[in-house]
C-alpha cells in the first residue's frame, strides 16, 4: 500500500474519532483499502441527515477515482445513486490528491441542493441522473435457490427479515413449481418406489 494513502488513512481516523464515525473495513497491497465514515449532511428543509459512505481506495489511489458508495434510510436508492454520482464528478476533479476527507466536507454542504434539484427535475420525463451499465455501479443482483420449502410464510418473513437487515431492496419470484407439493411428493415417492423395485 502506498505510504501516501497510509498517511491519508492515519489523518482520517484522527478527524473521525467519534464513535462509530470511522472504520477500515479491509486493507491489502494488492487491492488498497475500504473505508467507512458515518457522517450527516443538511438534506431539505434544514433536515439532518445521516449518511453512511464506503470509499474503496485502490492501490493506485489517488491517481485514479476512488469506488464510492452512498447509503442513508433518510434516502430513496434513486437520492443515494444520484449523491453517488455527484461524489464521483467531484471526485474527477480532485485526482492525484488525496480526497476522503475533501469529499465528506462537499457532500455535508451540498446534499441539501442534489436533493432540490432531484426534486425539482421529478416533475419532467427526463431521468433525474443517468443509467450506469459499468461494473463498479454499485449494483448488484442475488439469485436465492431454495431447494424446498415446507412452510413458504415463514421463508418469505425470514428473506424479508435478511433484506431488511442488510438494507436491499428486490423481488421475491417463485419460479419452477411444477404442481402443488402434494403431487410432487407423490410423483416423487412413485419414482423412488420404482427404482427400488429395479435394483431388487
Amino acid at each position: 500500500m502506498a505510504e501516501s494513502m497510509q498517511e491519508e488513512l492515519s489523518a482520517l481516523a484522527a478527524i473521525f474519532c467519534g464513535p462509530h464515525e470511522w472504520e477500515v473495513l479491509s486493507r491489502s497491497e494488492t487491492d488498497g483499502a475500504v473505508v467507512r465514515v458515518h457522517t450527516e449532511a443538511e438534506g431539505l428543509k434544514g433536515v439532518h441527515v445521516p449518511l453512511e459512505l464506503v470509499f474503496h481506495l485502490p492501490a493506485s489511489y489517488p491517481l485514479c477515482l476512488p469506488g464510492i458508495s452512498v447509503h442513508s434510510e433518510h434516502l430513496t436508492r434513486a437520492q443515494c445513486e444520484a449523491v453517488r454520482g455527484k461524489l464521483l464528478e467531484r471526485a474527477a476533479q480532485l485526482v492525484s490528491e488525496p480526497m476522503v476527507h475533501e469529499l465528506v466536507l462537499w457532500i455535508q454542504q451540498h446534499l441539501g441542493r442534489i436533493l432540490a434539484g432531484l426534486e425539482t427535475k421529478a416533475g419532467s420525463p427526463q431521468r433525474a441522473f443517468p443509467t450506469s451499465t459499468a461494473a463498479d455501479d454499485g449494483l448488484w443482483m442475488i439469485l436465492l435457490h431454495l431447494d424446498h420449502m415446507r412452510a413458504r410464510a415463514k421463508y418469505i418473513k425470514t428473506v424479508e427479515t435478511w433484506a431488511s437487515d442488510l438494507r436491499l431492496t428486490g423481488r421475491l419470484m417463485f419460479l419452477g413449481v411444477p404442481a402443488s407439493s402434494e403431487n410432487l411428493q407423490s410423483r416423487c415417492g412413485l419414482k423412488w418406489k420404482e427404482m427400488q423395485r429395479e435394483n431388487d
